[in-house]
């Protein structure tokens, strides 16, 4: 098989820096005719995964976090090459939707045999997410984020350090010290063209095709990605303090079932508030108001 292998061009830190190396070892080891595609930036990095399935490859593998994979599904889904099959050698600093995938995290042989053996089927159908607002529209993975975990994430994107969890944890109290809860209004078209309006303070809203946010942070640990659904995910005005004593509890899901807490599935919904940009697998996409929903089975996964 003609494999194309994208790696992460910030991928330059630890162990992460020899992942694309070692992935395209691998493959190329198994007999694979592999295109290792490297670029200084994500723009020409994606130009490069354009070109190489214009050109005909039978698989694309990306190395690299969740960046990397919303670059993928952005150029795969809707597209002519939607049926072209990607696989995730996770190496970023969240690894969500490889952890929704189940995908084996830092251990690129591990990875790397996962994809060679779902190859062998052609990959299986994957739900994504579209995004339309005032620019073209957009595909997500795993969650888009429009409120504080978004502001979190935008404070999170320009620490260098440290990495991972850590990282996300550091900023969520940074950024608490100043957050203030949001008007938002939402309408859920799951049950009718009409749609269901109402207004709603809360702290964040989200709408989650994966499972986790910000390395593990799984606030909606039902979710699936196969599904044909969506998952909405609201936490009410709350004091910090108590904001404090709930969100910890997302990495192990203990905060289903707390009052502020609210989670319903949807097929399409539509946010809008004043002033909240936000932000698709840890990618800024813009500012509210946004319409969300699913569209089953738009890419093939190898996992």
């Amino acid at each position: 098989m003609r494999i194309a292998v994208a790696v992460n061009p910030q991928a330059s830190f630890g162990k992460r820096s020899t992942a694309g190396a070692a992935a395209v070892q691998h493959f190329r080891s198994e007999g694979e005719d592999v295109l290792e595609l490297r670029a200084e930036n994500a723009v020409r990095l994606e130009e490069a995964v354009r070109a190489a399935l214009a050109s005909g490859i039978d698989a694309l593998v990306v190395v690299g976090g969740d960046g990397l994979v919303h670059l993928a599904v952005n150029v795969l889904a809707g597209s002519e090459w939607a049926r072209v099959p990607f696989g995730i050698v996770p190496s970023g600093t969240g690894n969500d939707t490889a952890r929704a995938l189940g995908i084996p995290l830092n251990d690129v042989p591990a990875a790397c045999r996962r994809i060679a053996a779902a190859l062998v089927t052609g990959g299986w159908p994957m739900d994504l997410g579209r995004i339309t607002g005032d620019g073209p529209p957009r595909w997500f993975a795993g969650v888009v984020s429009a409120g504080f975990d978004a502001a979190v994430n935008a404070r999170a994107n320009a620490w260098g350090w440290p990495h991972g969890r850590s990282r996300y944890n550091l900023t969520m109290v940074r950024e608490l010290a100043t957050f203030r809860a949001i008007d938002y209004t939402v309408t859920d078209f799951t049950a009718s063209d009409d749609g269901d309006t109402w207004r709603q303070g809360a702290m964040l809203i989200s709408v989650a095709n994966g499972q986790s946010i910000g390395g593990g942070m799984r606030i909606t640990p039902e979710a699936r990605i196969d599904d044909g659904l969506l998952e909405l995910f609201i936490v009410k005005p709350l004091s910090r303090a108590a904001f404090l004593a709930v969100f910890p509890k997302v990495f192990s899901g203990r905060h289903l079932g707390h009052p502020a807490v609210e989670i319903r599935q949807v097929r399409k919904v539509r946010i809008s508030a004043a002033n909240i940009k936000a932000y698709a697998d840890g990618e800024r996409i813009g500012a509210l108001p946004l319409t969300i929903e699913v569209v089953p089975g738009a890419v093939h996964v190898l996992a």
